[in-house]
């Protein structure tokens, strides 16, 4: 069965509307930007509907003749919405935006906006530690120990974006020398040309040297002491790097 994990108000309470009406023969859409858990809480909801996209028109068509209950994703994208027969049925459907308001408002009986994670930081907490479980377990890094305030939070694109740094997070505070080394082998290998190669991609070294360097010491003349360069050698090169 599908979990869906919310302590968000209005969540809670797009909860509640369904639970009031889910032995009804009424149909419902939840509206909401991509990524937000759409999909996932129609399913928690109705865990036994079949699901279709609504991308597959002849699929619905079908599928709308079978059965009673039926969740309809990605309702944006089906064709000829006017002429669908919904009455006596139990739709559930989820929408990136809403298309034809008007035929949304005679098709729906009840219509629910799901906010973005931005707007829901516990559940965006919730999911952010479920991810990270996720990308050890995935990434054999059980012994990694790594405080979930130091995990990445990018929301910009939802739970897609946020999933994708925690992963990207774990890969990067795991890689050993020769995989670093292997993955700028193999990103040089890619992007080398031109007539000064060298020059244009010294920076790919230096400048996380330098970043790292910064962090850890706390001063530049300390850096380039560790460095072993020049001072005004370091400045030139935050400088040329834009590192602040």
């Amino acid at each position: 069965m599908e979990h869906f994990f919310t302590n968000t108000p209005s969540v809670q309470n797009i909860i509640k509307g369904f639970n009031l009406t889910k032995t009804l023969f009424v149909s419902s859409i939840i509206i909401g930007k991509p990524h937000t858990g759409k999909k996932s809480l129609a399913r928690y909801l109705f865990p036994h509907a079949p699901m279709v996209s609504g991308a597959s028109y002849e699929r619905v068509e079908a599928l709308l003749k079978e059965v009673d209950e039926l969740i309809i994703t990605d309702f944006e994208k089906l064709p000829n919405q006017e002429h669908l027969a919904l009455d006596n049925k139990r739709i559930i459907a989820t929408a990136n935006y809403v298309g034809n308001q008007q035929i949304i408002d005679n098709l729906f009986a009840f219509i629910y906006t799901l906010p973005s994670l931005k707007e829901r930081p516990d559940d965006a907490r919730y999911l952010q530690n479920q991810f990270a479980q996720e990308a050890r377990k995935n990434l054999m890094l059980e012994t990694l120990e790594i405080p979930q305030e130091s995990l990445p939070l990018d929301l910009h694109n939802n739970s897609k974006s946020l999933k994708r740094s925690i992963y990207r997070f774990f890969m990067q505070h795991s890689m050993q020398k020769e995989e670093i080394q292997e993955a700028l082998y193999h990103y040089l290998l890619e992007n080398l040309d031109g007539k000064n190669g060298y020059k244009e991609h010294l920076g790919l070294y230096e400048k996380p040297l330098i970043q790292a360097g910064l962090k850890k010491f706390k001063s530049q003349l300390q850096l380039s002491h560790i460095l072993g360069i020049n001072r005004n050698t370091l400045r030139k090169k935050i400088h040329e790097h834009n590192i602040h």
